[in-house]
Protein backbone atom coordinates (compact mmCIF):
# COMPACT_ATOMS: atom_id res chain seq x y z
CA UNK A 1 0.00 0.00 0.00
CA UNK A 2 1.14 3.24 -0.99
CA UNK A 3 1.43 6.13 2.22
CA UNK A 4 2.01 10.00 2.59
CA UNK A 5 4.98 10.83 1.66
CA UNK A 6 7.95 9.76 3.47
CA UNK A 7 8.57 13.55 4.52
CA UNK A 8 5.58 14.41 4.93
CA UNK A 9 4.47 17.17 7.63
CA UNK A 10 7.93 19.19 6.91
CA UNK A 11 8.09 22.60 5.94
CA UNK A 12 10.70 23.43 3.85
CA UNK A 13 11.85 27.30 2.91
CA UNK A 14 14.06 27.41 -0.04
CA UNK A 15 16.25 30.50 0.06
CA UNK A 16 18.09 29.40 -3.26
CA UNK A 17 19.11 30.27 -6.94
CA UNK A 18 19.88 27.80 -9.73
CA UNK A 19 21.19 24.70 -9.03
CA UNK A 20 22.51 23.32 -5.93
CA UNK A 21 20.23 24.24 -3.14
CA UNK A 22 17.08 24.23 -5.89
CA UNK A 23 18.17 20.55 -6.05
CA UNK A 24 18.16 19.65 -2.27
CA UNK A 25 14.91 21.50 -2.00
CA UNK A 26 13.38 19.89 -5.29
CA UNK A 27 14.31 16.05 -4.00
CA UNK A 28 12.66 17.27 -0.18
CA UNK A 29 9.56 17.90 -2.07
CA UNK A 30 9.55 14.84 -4.11
CA UNK A 31 9.25 12.83 -1.16
CA UNK A 32 5.98 14.64 0.64
CA UNK A 33 7.93 18.01 2.22
CA UNK A 34 6.14 21.17 2.02
CA UNK A 35 8.59 23.33 0.03
CA UNK A 36 8.39 27.34 -0.27
CA UNK A 37 10.50 28.73 -2.51
CA UNK A 38 11.66 32.32 -2.17
CA UNK A 39 12.25 34.27 -5.28
CA UNK A 40 12.95 37.85 -6.35
CA UNK A 41 10.20 39.98 -7.09
CA UNK A 42 10.29 40.72 -11.04
CA UNK A 43 12.66 38.26 -12.42
CA UNK A 44 12.66 35.51 -9.65
CA UNK A 45 15.26 32.95 -9.40
CA UNK A 46 18.05 33.70 -11.76
CA UNK A 47 17.79 29.95 -13.17
CA UNK A 48 14.80 31.51 -14.41
CA UNK A 49 17.03 33.19 -17.36
CA UNK A 50 18.40 30.47 -18.58
CA UNK A 51 17.65 28.82 -21.44
CA UNK A 52 17.08 26.51 -23.17
CA UNK A 53 13.41 27.82 -23.67
CA UNK A 54 11.19 26.56 -25.81
CA UNK A 55 10.24 28.77 -29.17
CA UNK A 56 9.45 31.92 -28.20
CA UNK A 57 12.73 32.57 -27.06
CA UNK A 58 13.52 33.39 -23.21
CA UNK A 59 10.76 33.55 -20.74
CA UNK A 60 10.32 33.53 -16.76
CA UNK A 61 8.26 30.86 -16.85
CA UNK A 62 9.37 28.81 -19.91
CA UNK A 63 13.21 28.18 -18.66
CA UNK A 64 13.88 24.28 -18.73
CA UNK A 65 16.60 24.31 -15.93
CA UNK A 66 14.23 26.08 -13.56
CA UNK A 67 11.30 24.11 -14.30
CA UNK A 68 13.57 20.97 -14.01
CA UNK A 69 14.74 21.68 -10.80
CA UNK A 70 12.08 23.49 -9.01
CA UNK A 71 9.22 20.60 -9.47
CA UNK A 72 7.34 20.15 -6.17
CA UNK A 73 7.46 23.67 -4.93
CA UNK A 74 5.42 26.67 -3.91
CA UNK A 75 6.88 30.18 -5.10
CA UNK A 76 6.30 33.49 -3.54
CA UNK A 77 8.67 36.45 -3.87
CA UNK A 78 10.60 38.38 -1.42
CA UNK A 79 13.14 41.32 -1.77
CA UNK A 80 15.20 39.66 1.25
CA UNK A 81 17.23 43.38 0.85
CA UNK A 82 14.29 44.76 2.23
CA UNK A 83 14.39 45.28 6.08
CA UNK A 84 10.25 43.95 5.77
CA UNK A 85 11.42 41.22 3.42
CA UNK A 86 14.07 40.09 5.60
CA UNK A 87 11.52 40.13 8.45
CA UNK A 88 8.81 37.89 6.44
CA UNK A 89 11.65 35.41 5.96
CA UNK A 90 12.43 35.15 9.95
CA UNK A 91 8.81 34.28 10.24
CA UNK A 92 8.66 31.83 7.68
CA UNK A 93 11.87 30.50 8.88
CA UNK A 94 10.24 30.41 12.50
CA UNK A 95 7.21 27.55 11.05
CA UNK A 96 10.07 25.65 8.98
CA UNK A 97 11.89 22.76 9.57
CA UNK A 98 14.46 22.85 6.93
CA UNK A 99 15.94 26.06 4.71
CA UNK A 100 18.21 25.89 2.41
CA UNK A 101 20.23 28.45 0.80
CA UNK A 102 23.38 28.66 -1.57
CA UNK A 103 24.37 32.68 -1.36
CA UNK A 104 27.83 33.89 -1.09
CA UNK A 105 29.20 33.49 2.58
CA UNK A 106 27.93 36.41 4.85
CA UNK A 107 25.50 37.50 2.72
CA UNK A 108 22.58 36.26 4.84
CA UNK A 109 24.62 36.99 7.97
CA UNK A 110 24.23 40.81 6.64
CA UNK A 111 20.47 40.75 6.44
CA UNK A 112 20.51 38.82 9.67
CA UNK A 113 18.81 35.94 8.61
CA UNK A 114 21.75 33.26 9.46
CA UNK A 115 21.43 30.28 11.54
CA UNK A 116 22.38 31.49 14.99
CA UNK A 117 19.64 34.02 14.87
CA UNK A 118 16.65 32.09 12.74
CA UNK A 119 17.44 29.06 15.31
CA UNK A 120 17.57 31.72 18.17
CA UNK A 121 13.46 31.47 17.09
CA UNK A 122 13.20 28.17 16.46
CA UNK A 123 15.84 25.76 17.97
CA UNK A 124 15.04 22.54 16.33
CA UNK A 125 15.28 24.28 12.91
CA UNK A 126 17.72 22.59 10.22
CA UNK A 127 19.78 24.85 7.72
CA UNK A 128 21.87 23.96 4.96
CA UNK A 129 24.29 26.09 3.29
CA UNK A 130 25.81 25.07 0.37
CA UNK A 131 29.09 27.18 -1.25
CA UNK A 132 31.58 26.65 -3.74
CA UNK A 133 34.52 26.49 -1.06
CA UNK A 134 33.01 25.88 2.50
CA UNK A 135 32.34 28.77 4.91
CA UNK A 136 36.45 28.85 6.13
CA UNK A 137 39.83 28.65 4.66
CA UNK A 138 41.44 30.92 2.15
CA UNK A 139 39.17 30.56 -0.32
CA UNK A 140 36.20 31.55 1.05
CA UNK A 141 35.20 34.12 -0.80
CA UNK A 142 36.23 33.24 -4.36
CA UNK A 143 34.07 32.97 -6.76
CA UNK A 144 32.71 29.44 -7.98
CA UNK A 145 31.05 27.24 -10.87
CA UNK A 146 31.03 24.75 -13.22
CA UNK A 147 34.68 24.76 -14.36
CA UNK A 148 36.01 25.86 -10.73
CA UNK A 149 34.92 22.75 -9.52
CA UNK A 150 36.16 20.83 -11.96
CA UNK A 151 39.53 22.38 -11.91
CA UNK A 152 40.23 22.26 -8.01
CA UNK A 153 39.28 19.05 -7.56
CA UNK A 154 41.48 17.19 -9.74
CA UNK A 155 38.62 15.93 -12.07
CA UNK A 156 39.78 18.05 -15.16
CA UNK A 157 43.13 17.36 -15.18
CA UNK A 158 42.58 13.44 -15.32
CA UNK A 159 39.85 13.96 -18.28
CA UNK A 160 40.99 14.24 -21.76
CA UNK A 161 43.50 12.91 -24.29
CA UNK A 162 46.76 11.97 -23.38
CA UNK A 163 49.07 14.43 -24.99
CA UNK A 164 46.24 17.05 -24.88
CA UNK A 165 44.90 19.73 -22.42
CA UNK A 166 42.60 18.83 -19.29
CA UNK A 167 39.09 18.64 -19.97
CA UNK A 168 36.21 19.50 -18.01
CA UNK A 169 32.53 17.11 -17.30
CA UNK A 170 29.74 18.03 -19.32
CA UNK A 171 27.07 19.80 -17.18
CA UNK A 172 26.99 21.23 -13.83
CA UNK A 173 27.77 17.62 -11.87
CA UNK A 174 29.74 19.81 -9.45
CA UNK A 175 26.76 21.64 -8.16
CA UNK A 176 24.26 18.68 -8.30
CA UNK A 177 26.93 16.37 -5.89
CA UNK A 178 26.86 19.78 -3.41
CA UNK A 179 22.82 19.56 -3.67
CA UNK A 180 23.01 15.84 -2.90
CA UNK A 181 25.48 16.06 -0.14
CA UNK A 182 23.43 19.12 1.32
CA UNK A 183 20.38 16.23 0.97
CA UNK A 184 22.29 13.63 3.33
CA UNK A 185 23.40 16.34 5.34
CA UNK A 186 19.60 18.07 6.15
CA UNK A 187 18.37 14.15 6.46
CA UNK A 188 21.00 13.46 9.37
CA UNK A 189 20.02 16.34 10.67
CA UNK A 190 16.66 15.53 10.77
CA UNK A 191 17.16 12.25 12.39
CA UNK A 192 19.67 13.91 15.47
CA UNK A 193 16.78 16.21 15.83
CA UNK A 194 13.92 12.92 17.03
CA UNK A 195 16.53 12.18 19.91
CA UNK A 196 17.75 15.72 20.80
CA UNK A 197 15.27 18.32 19.74
CA UNK A 198 17.61 20.45 18.32
CA UNK A 199 18.01 21.35 14.61
CA UNK A 200 21.35 21.48 13.15
CA UNK A 201 23.92 23.75 10.77
CA UNK A 202 24.56 21.90 7.35
CA UNK A 203 27.48 23.12 6.03
CA UNK A 204 28.43 21.97 2.58
CA UNK A 205 31.72 23.20 -0.10
CA UNK A 206 31.01 21.96 -3.39
CA UNK A 207 35.15 21.35 -3.74
CA UNK A 208 34.95 19.12 -0.70
CA UNK A 209 31.81 17.15 -2.52
CA UNK A 210 33.80 16.78 -5.64
CA UNK A 211 37.15 15.40 -3.72
CA UNK A 212 34.96 13.06 -1.41
CA UNK A 213 34.47 10.76 -4.15
CA UNK A 214 37.73 11.31 -6.04
CA UNK A 215 39.42 8.25 -6.13
CA UNK A 216 41.32 7.84 -8.92
CA UNK A 217 43.58 11.52 -8.33
CA UNK A 218 43.55 11.27 -4.26
CA UNK A 219 43.77 7.67 -2.83
CA UNK A 220 45.72 6.81 -5.82
CA UNK A 221 48.14 9.06 -5.10
CA UNK A 222 48.35 8.68 -1.25
CA UNK A 223 49.01 4.87 -1.92
CA UNK A 224 50.75 4.99 -4.61
CA UNK A 225 52.87 7.92 -5.45
CA UNK A 226 51.30 7.86 -8.90
CA UNK A 227 50.00 11.25 -10.22
CA UNK A 228 47.33 10.02 -12.96
CA UNK A 229 47.42 10.64 -16.76
CA UNK A 230 44.58 11.63 -19.05
CA UNK A 231 43.89 8.36 -20.96
CA UNK A 232 41.05 9.68 -23.10
CA UNK A 233 38.01 6.72 -22.84
CA UNK A 234 40.59 3.82 -22.53
CA UNK A 235 41.78 2.79 -19.39
CA UNK A 236 44.97 3.19 -17.89
CA UNK A 237 45.59 -0.70 -17.14
CA UNK A 238 43.77 -3.07 -19.36
CA UNK A 239 42.04 -2.96 -23.00
CA UNK A 240 39.39 -3.00 -24.30
CA UNK A 241 37.73 -0.68 -22.37
CA UNK A 242 37.23 1.55 -24.77
CA UNK A 243 34.26 3.01 -27.21
CA UNK A 244 34.19 2.00 -30.67
CA UNK A 245 32.38 3.36 -33.88
CA UNK A 246 29.15 0.84 -35.44
CA UNK A 247 27.08 1.24 -38.07
CA UNK A 248 25.26 4.05 -36.85
CA UNK A 249 26.88 5.75 -33.64
CA UNK A 250 29.12 4.40 -30.91
CA UNK A 251 29.24 1.33 -28.02
CA UNK A 252 30.92 1.56 -24.93
CA UNK A 253 32.99 -1.79 -24.37
CA UNK A 254 34.15 -2.57 -20.74
CA UNK A 255 35.98 -6.09 -20.96
CA UNK A 256 38.04 -5.63 -17.85
CA UNK A 257 38.69 -8.93 -17.21
CA UNK A 258 40.54 -11.53 -19.70
CA UNK A 259 37.57 -13.82 -19.82
CA UNK A 260 35.58 -11.20 -20.84
CA UNK A 261 38.17 -10.32 -23.58
CA UNK A 262 38.10 -14.20 -24.37
CA UNK A 263 34.54 -14.42 -24.50
CA UNK A 264 34.45 -10.85 -26.75
CA UNK A 265 36.62 -12.53 -29.23
CA UNK A 266 35.09 -15.72 -29.42
CA UNK A 267 32.08 -13.89 -30.59
CA UNK A 268 33.83 -12.07 -33.05
CA UNK A 269 35.31 -15.08 -34.27
CA UNK A 270 38.97 -14.13 -33.51
CA UNK A 271 40.05 -15.91 -30.94
CA UNK A 272 42.87 -16.05 -32.31
CA UNK A 273 44.21 -12.77 -31.04
CA UNK A 274 44.78 -14.04 -27.98
CA UNK A 275 47.69 -15.99 -29.34
CA UNK A 276 49.46 -13.38 -30.03
CA UNK A 277 51.72 -12.15 -27.20
CA UNK A 278 50.64 -8.50 -28.05
CA UNK A 279 46.93 -9.24 -27.06
CA UNK A 280 47.50 -12.23 -24.85
CA UNK A 281 46.33 -9.99 -21.46
CA UNK A 282 44.59 -6.78 -21.06
CA UNK A 283 47.68 -5.18 -20.45
CA UNK A 284 49.35 -6.08 -23.50
CA UNK A 285 46.25 -5.41 -25.49
CA UNK A 286 46.64 -1.63 -24.11
CA UNK A 287 50.30 -1.52 -25.09
CA UNK A 288 49.29 -1.99 -28.09
CA UNK A 289 45.68 -0.99 -28.26
CA UNK A 290 45.74 0.75 -31.76
CA UNK A 291 47.10 -2.65 -33.39
CA UNK A 292 44.43 -4.55 -31.43
CA UNK A 293 41.73 -2.05 -32.49
CA UNK A 294 42.82 -2.04 -35.91
CA UNK A 295 41.64 -5.74 -35.85
CA UNK A 296 38.52 -5.60 -34.17
CA UNK A 297 37.41 -2.21 -35.30
CA UNK A 298 35.68 -3.80 -38.54
CA UNK A 299 33.23 -5.88 -36.65
CA UNK A 300 31.92 -3.04 -35.32
CA UNK A 301 31.22 -0.77 -37.89
CA UNK A 302 29.63 -3.81 -39.55
CA UNK A 303 26.54 -3.80 -36.95
CA UNK A 304 24.36 -1.37 -35.50
CA UNK A 305 24.82 -0.37 -31.43
CA UNK A 306 21.53 -2.13 -30.47
CA UNK A 307 22.80 -5.69 -32.18
CA UNK A 308 26.15 -5.07 -30.67
CA UNK A 309 24.91 -4.47 -26.98
CA UNK A 310 22.51 -6.98 -27.38
CA UNK A 311 25.05 -9.85 -28.30
CA UNK A 312 27.70 -8.66 -26.29
CA UNK A 313 25.15 -8.82 -23.31
CA UNK A 314 24.28 -12.09 -23.80
CA UNK A 315 27.86 -13.42 -23.50
CA UNK A 316 28.46 -11.65 -20.41
CA UNK A 317 30.32 -8.65 -21.56
CA UNK A 318 29.39 -5.18 -20.50
CA UNK A 319 28.57 -3.08 -23.15
CA UNK A 320 26.59 -0.06 -23.40
CA UNK A 321 24.66 2.18 -25.71
CA UNK A 322 26.43 5.89 -25.98
CA UNK A 323 23.67 8.05 -25.66
CA UNK A 324 22.68 10.97 -26.77
CA UNK A 325 19.95 13.11 -25.15
CA UNK A 326 17.49 12.16 -27.31
CA UNK A 327 18.13 8.49 -27.68
CA UNK A 328 18.25 8.20 -23.22
CA UNK A 329 14.17 9.71 -23.73
CA UNK A 330 13.48 6.39 -26.44
CA UNK A 331 15.61 3.88 -23.93
CA UNK A 332 13.55 0.88 -22.82
CA UNK A 333 15.06 0.39 -19.76
CA UNK A 334 14.04 3.97 -18.18
CA UNK A 335 10.97 3.42 -19.94
CA UNK A 336 10.12 0.11 -17.62
CA UNK A 337 10.50 1.40 -14.86
CA UNK A 338 8.84 4.76 -15.37
CA UNK A 339 11.89 7.19 -14.58
CA UNK A 340 10.75 9.96 -16.75
CA UNK A 341 7.34 11.27 -16.05
CA UNK A 342 5.51 13.71 -17.79
CA UNK A 343 4.29 16.76 -16.19
CA UNK A 344 1.83 19.52 -17.93
CA UNK A 345 2.95 22.92 -16.94
CA UNK A 346 0.39 25.37 -17.50
CA UNK A 347 3.14 27.85 -20.03
CA UNK A 348 4.92 25.07 -21.04
CA UNK A 349 2.64 22.10 -21.66
CA UNK A 350 3.44 18.13 -20.94
CA UNK A 351 7.24 17.43 -21.18
CA UNK A 352 8.98 14.52 -19.44
CA UNK A 353 11.33 15.22 -16.43
CA UNK A 354 13.98 12.84 -14.80
CA UNK A 355 12.46 11.38 -11.50
CA UNK A 356 14.76 11.28 -8.16
CA UNK A 357 17.95 9.10 -8.47
CA UNK A 358 16.91 6.84 -5.38
CA UNK A 359 13.68 5.24 -4.58
CA UNK A 360 11.30 4.43 -1.46
CA UNK A 361 8.81 1.58 -1.30
CA UNK A 362 5.77 2.12 0.48
CA UNK A 363 6.70 5.76 -0.26
CA UNK A 364 7.78 6.50 -3.60
CA UNK A 365 8.52 10.28 -4.75
CA UNK A 366 5.36 12.28 -6.49
CA UNK A 367 5.84 14.71 -8.55
CA UNK A 368 4.45 18.11 -9.68
CA UNK A 369 5.05 20.67 -11.83
CA UNK A 370 7.22 23.77 -10.66
CA UNK A 371 5.64 26.81 -9.73
CA UNK A 372 4.89 30.12 -11.88
CA UNK A 373 6.14 33.20 -10.33
CA UNK A 374 4.88 33.93 -7.07
CA UNK A 375 2.06 31.97 -7.75
CA UNK A 376 1.63 31.12 -4.07
CA UNK A 377 1.85 34.78 -2.51
CA UNK A 378 -1.93 34.64 -1.02
CA UNK A 379 -1.53 31.26 -0.07
CA UNK A 380 1.41 31.38 1.87
CA UNK A 381 1.27 35.20 3.09
CA UNK A 382 -2.26 35.65 3.88
CA UNK A 383 -2.93 31.68 4.93
CA UNK A 384 0.42 31.18 6.91
CA UNK A 385 1.86 34.44 7.78
CA UNK A 386 -1.93 35.51 8.43
CA UNK A 387 -1.22 38.82 6.71
CA UNK A 388 -4.55 40.66 6.03
CA UNK A 389 -5.16 41.88 1.87
CA UNK A 390 -4.45 45.11 2.70
CA UNK A 391 -0.85 44.60 3.85
CA UNK A 392 -0.10 42.18 1.00
CA UNK A 393 -0.98 45.27 -1.10
CA UNK A 394 1.37 47.91 0.74
CA UNK A 395 4.17 45.20 0.45
CA UNK A 396 3.46 44.95 -3.51
CA UNK A 397 3.31 48.96 -3.72
CA UNK A 398 6.65 49.08 -1.69
CA UNK A 399 8.24 46.48 -4.13
CA UNK A 400 8.68 44.15 -1.12
CA UNK A 401 6.70 40.93 -2.56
Amino acid sequence: MVQAGALAGLTVLDLSRCVSGSYCAKLLGAYGAEVIKVEAPGGGDEARQRGPFPEGGPHLEKSAPFLYLNTNKKSVTLDLAKPEGADLVRRLAAGADVVVENFSPGFLAGLGLDYPRLAAENPGLVMASITPFGLSGPYRDYLGGRLVGYALSGYMFINGASGREPLAGGGEQPAYQGGLNALAGVLAALVSRLTTGQGRFVEVSILECMAAIHQFTVNRFVYSGRVEKRVGNRYMWAHPITLYRTKDGYVSISASTDDQTERLLQLMGRADLLEDPRFSTGFNRLQHAEAFDALVGPWFTERTTAEIVQECQEWRVPTAFVHDVASILKDEQYAARGYFVTLDHPETGPRPYAGPPFRLSLTPAELSRAPLLGEHNDEVFLGRLRLSPQDLDGLKVRGVV
